[in-house]
């Protein structure tokens, strides 16, 4: 009898849980579903009623106005371009700066960990940053500028060096009696153990690339990348329709299902590369802070 009704308590904590479960996976995946939704819809009916997980009416007019009527190729492989040089360079510098970092002889350690560590909280703001790459570097409508500024976060820098903290100091100790200098023991010793973080690390370093849109506003409008000209169709996009020729209004567009639309297309690149690297995220995510 006492043996039932544990049983039965387990069963009603079961159901509340899967209860729970189920309602957070929906309030998640709402979101995403519904901006999937509007991206396919017909505009004219998704401006009676936005509430949808999938599409009532359903058209590609949306994607064709994108990139039909907008030079996307250009924009998509400077994007590209930029994200993969971005990423490739930026984890080489974070690793190396971490390494540095990492060393306990290195003289000084704290001084600089602290100097990066208070850039994480008092920034110089944007007219120093203009003025750096503007005037002093020239750097205005130039490529490096998308890749210089992005080589090295402090966050990824913290990262990696806790990482490599973790690493038994017996491997660098062995490979440095057997004459391997410096430069040989982080290329041939820290950076292969230091897989899962750097993965992490790229996909950080990636993402930010990718999405970013602000640098080409500010310093290099005549290179415009993805981001930038999607924002722009955003920004213009409006309802241009004969609300009396049925041609019009099969093609018809509006701000909203442009906009779905447009964070479809810029989400769905990201989507696709994290299921390659899930397991590298989650192991530098978590092992770089765990110490024996």
């Amino acid at each position: 009898m006492k043996g039932s009704r544990v049983k039965s308590r387990d069963d009603i904590l079961d159901w509340i849980l899967l209860v729970v479960f189920v309602f957070l996976i929906i309030i998640t995946l709402y979101p995403f579903l519904n901006v999937l939704a509007i991206s396919f819809n017909d505009p004219i009916d998704t401006m009676r009623n936005i509430n949808m997980v999938i599409p009532r009416q359903f058209t590609t007019s949306n994607y064709v106005y994108i990139f039909k009527e907008n030079n996307l190729i250009a924009p998509l492989l400077l994007s590209v371009l930029r994200t993969v040089l971005g990423a490739g360079l930026g984890v080489i510098c974070t690793a190396m700066l971490a390494y540095v970092l990492s060393r306990k002889d290195f003289y000084f350690n704290k001084v600089f960990t602290l100097l990066f560590v208070v850039t994480m909280y008092v920034s110089g703001g944007l007219i120093p940053e203009y003025l750096l790459l503007m005037r002093t570097l020239g750097l205005g409508n130039n490529f490096l500028v998308y890749i210089i500024p992005g080589l090295i976060w402090v966050y990824n820098v913290i990262l990696v060096r806790s990482f490599i903290e973790g690493l038994p100091i017996a491997l660098q100790e062995a490979a440095r009696v057997d004459g391997a200098n410096d430069f040989i023991i982080w290329g041939r010793i820290i950076l292969p153990l230091c897989k899962p973080v750097l993965a992490t690390v790229g996909l950080f370093v990636a993402v930010g690339q990718w999405n970013a849109f602000m640098d080409t506003y500010l310093y290099a409008k005549e290179l415009p990348t993805l981001q930038y000209v999607l924002y722009q169709i955003m920004e213009t996009a409006t309802i241009k329709v004969d609300p009396h020729a049925a041609e019009q209004m099969k093609n018809a567009v509006s701000p909203l299902s442009v906009r779905m639309a447009i964070t479809i297309v810029a989400t769905v690149p990201i989507l696709l590369v994290y299921p390659f690297l899930q397991k590298y995220f989650v192991g530098g995510m978590t092992v770089g802070a765990v110490k024996d």
